[in-house]
């Protein structure tokens, strides 16, 4: 039935929140947090999580954009964790950004099933971030030879949930609706962004979040793909 696979990269296929976390604890103890007042690496850790994350849904929903992400993101942290200071955030988003898309985590089982479909299907990448870091995250990761495409927000001029995007990415690949599916994580950018333009979709839940529009398909755990394709 399906012929194309389009993929979200983080938090789908790419464990972001561990690699994040892993960039976040090597920035901790290089430049020695705990002296300016960040008590702890762990709360450290997922406050930046919980921070970054409302930013992209923010960047998704045309609220804010990529610079705004870069530039506010370590002193909204150090402002939620109780720190005032914030001269050192500009260094410390610059090494992040270098740190980030070099770590090679991968989603529980994601490279199982890469392997397993590359091959049976046309495989490719349809994502929000920005396209140099992805490419490095890809190329860290050895999951780049399973696409052949990799679409990105400046590639498309737009960024998903908008269609555009999407039907860019079925342009870009020659692909149909009817012969193509959409897998994310994202509700809102990935599977209602997908359903506008017609595609089926597979909503990537493994917490369980309960949606007003179900997807095509809702999966807990990439083996549950199996089943499907």
């Amino acid at each position: 039935m399906y012929k194309h696979l389009f993929f979200d990269l983080d938090h789908t296929l790419w464990d972001f929140d561990r690699n994040s976390s892993e960039s976040i604890a090597e920035i901790y103890d290089t430049y020695r947090l705990a002296e300016v007042g960040l008590s702890s690496v762990d709360a450290f850790a997922e406050t930046f999580i919980t921070v970054n994350r409302q930013l992209w849904r923010d960047y998704d929903l045309d609220l804010i954009g990529h610079e705004y992400i870069r530039a506010n993101r370590f002193p909204m942290v150090f402002r939620a964790l109780g720190v005032g200071d914030t001269s050192c955030c500009a260094d410390l988003n610059t090494e992040y950004l270098r740190l980030l898309p070099q770590k090679a985590h991968l989603t529980d089982s994601a490279r199982d099933v890469l392997e397993h479909l590359h091959g049976r299907y046309r495989m490719h990448i349809i994502t929000n971030g920005f396209a140099e870091i992805q490419a490095v995250k890809m190329a860290a990761s050895e999951i780049a030879h399973f696409f052949e495409e990799v679409v990105t927000t400046q590639s498309a001029d737009a960024k998903k949930p908008n269609p555009r995007i999407f039907e860019y990415a079925l342009q870009a690949t020659g692909a149909t609706v009817a012969e193509s599916l959409m897998l994310g994580d994202n509700y809102e950018a990935d599977i209602l962004g997908a359903k506008a333009v017609g595609l089926d979709t597979v909503f990537y839940n493994p917490k369980g979040q309960q949606v007003d529009e179900p997807a095509t398909y809702d999966i807990r755990h990439w083996n549950e793909l199996m089943g499907i394709l």
